[in-house]
């Protein structure tokens, strides 16, 4: 008995799982033969495949023979309550535990976490995901407890999503307008869109159809704001790397002096003819050309001191040391004849 409500059309959910994962299955087996992949990555495909196939139709299974009769039931057990808003704050802590059971919303964290180097943590995106949807479906519970018409809570929604794009970083708003994708998987969408159709349908004045859906939307509609409010908690990266600059000019106003030379370095000197000597070669070759024009300007003395003798009329030269300094200026010798 139990078996055989637990294994109720099981032959349909197979058929559906199967026409899903067909043409994946086709399209993975083009690419490796077209680029003719190892073997390896075949056995893995393969397996993979199983894995998945038989993944899905026991879950798929699962929700059609446990999640969807059991909310159903639960929404018409609560709708019958006299105190009817304990469905806002039930619809919170279902909100929150189903999305946290979403296999696609941890893969979303997941690849985040991995595709940012860390920056944007898993835990967080799953975390806050979990409250917006919580959130969202406790507003959707408020909805039908309360005759609230559904375009007054999903207009302005839709139009804070909008205005948030134009303000959130970039990152974050791709990350939130996938995450309300996400967000709605088989979880959210069997277990509570049934609860929320079961007890707007034994509520008094309530429509099963009006009132029970429109809950989904707004399941896609949590994430997307929740997001884009996230990446106002993040700093920007390229006001970072602005300010860090601006701090680096500063600095450099702030300390204009040259940097002290290393220990090994020569630091530049001044001599007294104002010349910048770097090392002792540059001096004595400095030393040297003073020299040369230090013995120009006694030879120009010597040539203008020339007297003549009165009785000969010869002329004489006046002998000085520095007759004595060789033609190129190099040293003195002693042994020089005038």
């Amino acid at each position: 008995m139990i078996f055989g409500l637990i294994f109720q059309n099981f032959s349909e959910v197979l058929l559906e799982v199967l026409t899903a994962l067909s043409p994946i299955m086709v399209l993975f087996l083009v690419f490796m033969l077209v680029y003719k992949l190892p073997k390896e990555m075949l056995i893995r495909l393969l397996v993979g495949v199983l894995f998945a196939f038989a993944g899905l139709t026991l879950f798929l299974q699962g929700v059609k023979a446990g999640f969807m009769p059991v909310g159903s039931e639960m929404g018409a057990i609560l709708g019958n309550l006299p105190y009817k808003w304990v469905l806002i704050p039930l619809g919170f802590i279902l909100g929150f535990v189903a999305t946290m059971a979403e296999p696609a919303v941890r893969i979303l964290s997941n690849q985040v976490e991995d595709n940012s180097s860390g920056y944007i943590k898993s835990n967080i995106i799953l975390y806050t995901l979990c409250l917006g949807v919580g959130i969202f479906i406790s507003l959707g519970m408020t909805r039908i407890v309360y005759g609230i018409p559904f375009y007054y809570i999903i207009i302005p929604g839709y139009l804070l999503a909008i205005i948030l794009m134009f303000f959130s970083q970039p990152s974050f708003t791709a990350v939130a307008f996938d995450s309300g994708g996400v967000a709605t998987g088989p979880m959210t969408v069997t277990f509570i869109m049934a609860l929320a159709v079961g007890a707007a349908d034994v509520m008094e004045g309530r429509d099963a159809v009006i009132d029970g859906f429109g809950l989904i939307a707004l399941v896609a509609l949590a994430p997307i704001i929740m997001v884009m409010l996230l990446g106002f908690m993040y700093p920007n990266e390229d006001t970072d790397e602005d300010e860090k600059d601006q701090d680096q000019e500063s600095e450099n106003r702030a300390d204009p002096d040259p940097p002290e030379p290393e220990p090994g370095d020569s630091a530049p000197s001044e001599d007294q003819f104002g010349l910048k000597l770097g090392s002792d070669d540059n001096q004595t070759d400095a030393k040297g050309e003073r020299s040369n024009g230090e013995l120009t300007d006694h030879k120009d003395d010597r040539n203008g001191e020339e007297k003549k003798d009165p009785e000969s009329g010869a002329s004489e030269s006046k002998t000085t040391d520095s007759d004595n300094y060789d033609e190129e200026g190099k040293g003195y010798d002693p042994n020089t004849k005038p």
